[in-house]
């Protein structure tokens, strides 16, 4: 569908990739991958049309719709969840008010023998049914369904998206894509922001109904679960493997090893080869030997072995001073906006040296918490104290997109550097990748995980004891991921971690904060305890049968009994039971993917008809487009609850 032909792209005369070529063709799942500032949310916005290559050319067929998600959005905080995710129907309106222009004239002329009044009602025939034939008068109920699918209730349609956290607004951005259903899906870094529920919601769409995807992500389980082919962009160069990431990672590998034991060989033979031209190259007896061996020489086509991008993080957060003993307290803490409450009843306390994790789904209040102990909150009840001597460094969700982007990355961190510091600025950018030219790149042209090694510098020039760090992985690649886990563990002093990265939470939180239904509960143990024992409890609960059930011995006994017995684990009856279950959910998958790909593909065998002079007219095509419309709706919905319930049984597992 889309073709790439010998694209470069400079910055300051350097190129960023050069004579790039590649095609993307129809239902590919396209993991585009490399490190922070290789490229690749430049290869999006270019394949976006949003942004002009130095050279080269992107043929993209004149009926292809692309969709993309960028990784920083702009919403206007002036419209409803409804308003703003009416806007993927921009077009139906646009028809529609055409249609009642064309209507209004009907109405208002008289010349009804006219040629031009029988071409404006067959143009007004003509489009009122291309109208109706593209849901004009039904999307309101398809937003709807949307917008449901993706997790908001019919409450949350009439509240402004000012209200909403990132992860939501994500979900809306979403959401109108989804509705534009468009032939290419280009998302850069679509799990930021959301929680675990909405990225396997995502990972199962993208799966089965996307068209063609083009993705940017660092989040391993993500890619492998989404996409069958890998592009990484290295060193200027792309390799196209047709792979998911983790058998791309196996195949680099073994392709760079290959190349080091071809390009050894070749190398030993040009060695002897030259020992041999240098030994003989005055001896009458051996000159023909001698040329012989020089035109072979010459002839040798140089194994090149692929340049391995080493550039590597070094990050250390030193603790100022001593904290009191208790860093936070609360105290029957409780924030609302107006009616909608928040959290309440928040009892919690932080001990010096302790790294604590909030987790729960987007919206739940985590960030709002944070908003309270840094004091940007200030009108929630209830009592929350800091300790003595603490002094907070705080990362944001949106700290990268705070910084000036008018300055260079050398001036950023030059106006906050302050005594010797400043001496050591080239030397502390180098340690963070922004050595030599970088430091004097403007910060407006830094890709979303380079804008977040700079905000980080940022942090670590001030003196603290406490840090408060609000989805710090994001934009970042998998090895800066590793070296600021390695940072956080070996600093000594308070941490408050807000994350949905669970391999990142591992080996780090001793204590797990879960906000969710307006409570925050606290959990003892790392990560993986808190996930096991979730498991547990919501196992229990789908065990919790209302009735009574017949005991052996004849009297009655409630199904919790036999759960607690059971310590919580399922016996071999209860397991066979649920893998029958899980075949039979999963065949009745399969059975609606296919049910939903002939639909689609018999639909897309009319609208072809419908699109000839003599297709036009024949309304019967209509009522049969109408049909498989409402059929495919159908399926769908079904669909989605049988996925709902399948990912709910594996859960039990």
């Amino acid at each position: 569908m889309i073709s790439v032909e010998g694209l470069k792209v400079e910055f300051n005369a350097t190129p960023l990739f050069e004579d790039v070529s590649y095609v993307i063709n129809k239902k590919d799942r396209i993991a585009l991958v490399g490190k922070n500032g290789a490229g690749k949310s430049t290869m999006l916005k270019i394949l976006a049309g949003l942004q002009q290559p130095t050279s080269g050319v992107v043929a993209i067929p004149r009926e292809c719709t692309i969709g993309y998600l960028p990784q920083v959005m702009i919403l206007s905080d002036k419209r409803t969840v409804m308003q703003e995710a009416e806007l993927a129907f921009e077009h139906i309106f646009e028809m529609q008010a055409d249609i009642e222009r064309m209507n209004q004239q009907l109405a208002e002329r008289t010349d009804y023998d006219s040629e031009e009044y029988h071409k404006l009602i067959d143009r007004f025939t003509h489009e009122n049914e291309r109208f109706l034939m593209m849901g004009g008068t039904n999307f309101r109920a398809e937003i709807e369904r949307t917008l449901q699918g993706l997790g908001f209730s019919r409450e949350d349609f009439d509240r402004s998206t000012s209200e909403f956290s990132g992860g939501w607004r994500m979900r809306i951005e979403l959401a109108k894509l989804l509705l534009r259903r468009p032939d290419v899906l280009l998302l850069d870094e679509p799990t930021n922001h959301l929680d675990i529920e909405s990225i396997q919601w995502l990972e199962n769409f993208l799966s089965t109904r996307a068209n063609a995807v083009v993705l940017v992500s660092h989040d391993r389980a993500f890619l492998n679960n989404v996409t069958t082919r890998t592009i990484e962009i290295t060193c200027g160069q792309i390799y196209d493997y047709k792979v998911k990431y983790d058998e791309f990672v196996v195949l680099r590998k073994e392709r760079r090893e290959q190349q080091l034991r071809a390009y050894e060989n070749q190398q030993k033979q040009i060695e002897d080869t030259e020992a041999f031209i240098e030994r003989f190259r005055y001896k009458a007896t051996k000159a023909v030997q001698v040329q012989s061996r020089i035109k072979q020489l010459e002839k040798i086509e140089r194994i090149e072995v692929d340049e391995e991008d080493n550039s590597a993080l070094r990050l250390k957060f030193a603790c100022s001073s001593r904290s009191g003993s208790y860093p936070v307290i609360c105290e029957d803490v409780r924030k609302a906006y107006g009616d909608h409450v928040i959290f309440h009843d928040v009892n919690l306390t932080i001990n010096r040296g302790e790294k604590v994790a909030f987790v729960g789904k987007n919206g739940e209040g985590k960030s709002t918490l944070v908003k309270c102990i840094m004091g940007e909150i200030t009108d929630y009840t209830g009592k929350l104290t800091l300790g003595h001597n603490v002094q907070i460094g705080y990362f944001a969700q949106n700290q990268a997109q705070l910084l000036d982007e008018s300055l260079t990355v050398f001036d950023t961190i030059d106006r906050v550097a302050v005594g010797d510091i400043r001496l050591k600025i080239r030397d502390i950018l180098g340690a963070f990748m922004f050595g030599g030219e970088a430091s004097d790149k403007k910060v407006k042209v830094l890709s979303g995980g380079e804008r977040t090694r700079l905000a980080m510098i940022k942090l670590l020039l001030e003196p603290v004891n406490f840090l408060i760090l609000d989805e710090p992985t994001n934009h970042l690649d998998m090895r800066s991921k590793d070296v600021l886990k390695d940072a956080i563990r070996e600093f000594d002093g308070t941490v408050i971690l807000v994350s949905h990265d669970r391999d990142f939470l591992d080996g780090l939180a001793t204590k797990v904060y879960e906000f969710g239904g307006g409570i925050v509960k606290e959990h003892l143990g790392g990560i993986y305890d808190f996930l096991q024992k979730k498991q547990i409890e919501s196992l229990n609960e789908l065990q919790k049968a209302p009735a009574l059930s017949t005991s052996p011995s004849g009297g009655k006994e409630n199904a919790d009994t036999t759960t607690q017995s059971s310590g919580a684990k399922l016996s071999y009856e209860e397991q066979k039971e649920l893998n029958k279950k899980l075949k039979k959910l999963e065949r009745r998958v399969a059975d609606c993917e296919s049910e939903i790909e002939q639909t689609e593909s018999a639909i897309a065998i009319l609208e072809a008809r419908m699109a000839t002079p003599e297709g036009a007219s024949d309304m019967a095509l209509y009522e049969q487009h109408q049909k498989l419309k409402q059929q495919l709706d159908s399926v769908m919905e079904e669909w989605d609850a049988v996925s709902t319930e399948l990912e709910a049984v594996r859960k039990e597992q």
